[in-house]
């Protein structure tokens, strides 16, 4: 007992300090688990034989995260991807494995090795590369589509690879009998595991089979509803994460019974419930375990690298993982340029994804299991896959370098030809600017909607109101729109610096103009008042106003109580508005102004005065 809580404390710490370390440098949770992994193993020796014991319990995280996977991946909208999913990361994984696995045959590995390695070596980061596509905001870049479309595929191509790789094993091949049973392998191949296949008949195995897949589909479909619906009555909420890991297990079980991938199994169950109710509930309930497990998974992964391995010959290694990247590179390129991806865009596809990924280690660990793969070439290929990863972070920054002087080319639609004039112009026309622009046409004035958004624009037009795409923010844009004539102008887009800069323009063209713009934060409020805004309404604060009315009234006061607390709120923060703006200055913190902090003290403890005098107004009136 005192062994496991020593190891389970080195693990859980070594994760702790490490992951987090890694997220901060921007090198993601994997490459984070990895380097825990490796100074518990390699480099500090806290960690020893029973990692491999401990990797066949990790694993499990990788059929959780299968499950989850299939979770997302409803069957309608990978129909609606089915041209980037098949086009596009379809041939980048088939041309990539045929690839590498032609360089593995020139280095003298059989073909099955080789098939082996190519499949490992064509999947790409999933993990550091969306997370470096979400910190750039290069996701909804055509690059940073046509990335997402490669590796949803990947994803989705570990379960045919899963399913495949045992039979790359020769001595575990399939094979008849002199009775016409079926077996793998050797006579006592089954002495020591269940099975339900073993010793049967060709043709019952395949009935097995297929019966085991079919009732995983069935019960998906007919048994999951009134097993939630039973659970849901006992009101335990543990019990919804006792449910979701009895599906997970039991597939997996199920599927080891029948010879089958635990995460083929698993992957199918969850897009047969990907449509179903319960689909948030069980991602929320085993979210936590995926990520543990996983995490645990390539902890002993680092662990279990050789350094001895890549200190004898490190140039060989740090070689092959470039070789590995510049293969990969051509071909992504080539794939890009097929596709008609160009500039930043084609690059971002090139580098992005021309390292091995962390599946990578999951199929090596498989194939090895499965004796698809020697453990000497396992080494170096975990070795491999790690260099590639950690060289990941250099590959976006010389990235950056590339398309300084490049620009992309997301398909950007050409602003509409504004042929009216309005004397209200209303910029930005999303939740706030819809609301505003309703009301004034509905009161019976006129008004020039601009918005940079066409989805937007087109709804609009299907419900009688007319809108011009184009960025408000454009002087030529605000001409044609009657900005010289205009009363009225709203600035009402999402972005808040947009908004400031929209506003700060209008007011040197038309210093008589009022102006309404849309603040996001106090701060927002006092850029807006200096940049010239007539009336700055915070987005959230009537609402919230009104919110807080409701407490009050449900907390003892009466509504005209409560509607007077409102409206004493509402005339004293608009005034401390207008002192403290005078106060504000910009670049410097709120907290770093002492005359700021000095005066918003004493406005707020003005309101605290004028909140009891009215309290004890409404007191004496009702005795």
């Amino acid at each position: 007992m005192e062994n496991f809580l020593y190891q389970a404390t080195i693990y859980l710490a070594a994760a702790v300090i490490a992951v987090p370390l890694s997220a901060r440098l921007g090198l993601g949770s994997v490459l984070g688990y990895l380097a825990a992994g490796i100074v518990i193993g390699p480099v500090l020796g806290l960690v020893g034989a029973e990692t491999e014991d401990l990797q066949h319990v990790a694993e499990f995280g990788v059929v959780m995260m299968l499950f989850l996977i299939g979770l997302e991946l409803e069957p309608k909208a990978l129909w609606d991807m089915r041209d980037r999913l098949i086009g596009l990361g379809g041939l980048q994984v088939g041309v990539s494995t045929l690839a590498v696995m032609a360089v593995a045959m020139i280095a003298g590995q059989p073909w099955s090795i080789a098939l082996a390695v190519g499949l490992t070596l064509s999947l790409s980061s999933t993990a550091i590369v969306l997370q470096t596509l979400s910190e750039k905001g290069l996701m909804q870049t055509t690059g940073g589509r046509a990335t997402f479309s490669v590796l949803l595929t990947q994803d989705i191509a570990v379960i045919p690879i899963l399913a495949f790789l045992p039979l790359l094993a020769m001595q575990a091949m399939p094979h008849l009998t002199s009775d016409g049973s079926i077996t793998l392998g050797g006579e006592d191949a089954h002495a020591e595991t269940l099975s339900l296949v073993a010793g049967l008949p060709g043709w019952a195995v395949t009935l097995v089979t297929i019966g085991a897949v079919a009732s995983v589909v069935l019960a998906g479909i007919y048994l999951t509803r009134p097993v939630f619906r039973y659970i849901h009555a006992t009101n335990l909420r543990e019990m919804y994460t006792a449910l979701a890991l009895v599906i997970v297990v039991g597939i997996s079980f199920l599927m080891s019974l029948v010879g089958l991938s635990p995460a083929l199994g698993s992957f199918l169950a969850g897009v047969v419930l990907a449509n179903s109710e319960f689909r948030h509930e069980m991602e929320s309930d085993l979210e936590p375990f995926k990520g543990l497990f996983l995490g645990l998974f390539f902890i002993t992964v680092g662990a279990g690298i050789n350094f001895n391995l890549f200190f004898r010959d490190p140039l060989d290694l740090i070689g092959l993982a470039l070789l590995v990247i510049l293969a990969k590179g051509i071909i992504l390129y080539v794939v890009g340029r097929a596709f008609k991806l160009r500039g930043r865009d084609r690059w971002l596809f090139t580098l992005g994804l021309a390292q091995a990924g962390e599946f990578g280690f999951v199929l090596v660990a498989f194939s090895a299991q499965h004796n698809v793969i020697p453990p000497g070439l396992q080494q170096k290929l975990l070795m491999i896959i790690a260099l590639t990863m950690l060289i990941t972070p250099l590959l976006f920054i010389i990235f950056d370098l590339l398309s300084k002087n490049m620009r992309d080319h997301t398909p950007k639609q050409e602003p509409d030809k504004i042929d009216e004039e309005g004397p209200i112009i209303i910029a930005g026309i999303g939740r706030f600017g819809q609301i505003v622009n309703r009301l004034v046409q509905a009161s019976g004035f006129k008004t020039v909607v601009l918005d940079t958004d066409m989805e937007t624009i087109q709804l609009m037009r299907r419900f009688g109101y007319k809108g011009f795409l184009g960025d408000p923010t454009r002087p030529e844009l605000l001409k044609a729109a009657g900005l010289a004539k205009a009363k009225v102008l709203v600035a009402a887009m999402d972005d808040a610096a947009e908004v400031t800069k929209l506003v700060a323009y209008a007011r040197r063209q038309r210093p008589e103009l009022h102006i309404v713009a849309r603040a996001y934060d106090r701060t927002h409020v006092y850029e807006l008042y200096q940049a010239g805004a007539s009336d700055i309404v915070r987005e959230m604060f009537d609402g919230s106003l009104r919110a807080g009315r409701y407490v009050l009234e449900n907390v003892g006061l009466s509504e005209f109580e409560a509607a007077g607390a409102e409206q004493t709120f509402y005339h004293h923060d608009r005034g401390s508005l207008r002192e403290l703006a005078a106060l504000w200055k910009p670049g410097v913190p709120a907290s770093e102004n002492p005359e700021y902090i000095e005066r918003s003290n004493k406005l707020q403890r003005d309101l605290e005065t004028a909140l009891v005098e009215l309290a004890e107004e409404h007191a004496k009136k009702s005795a």
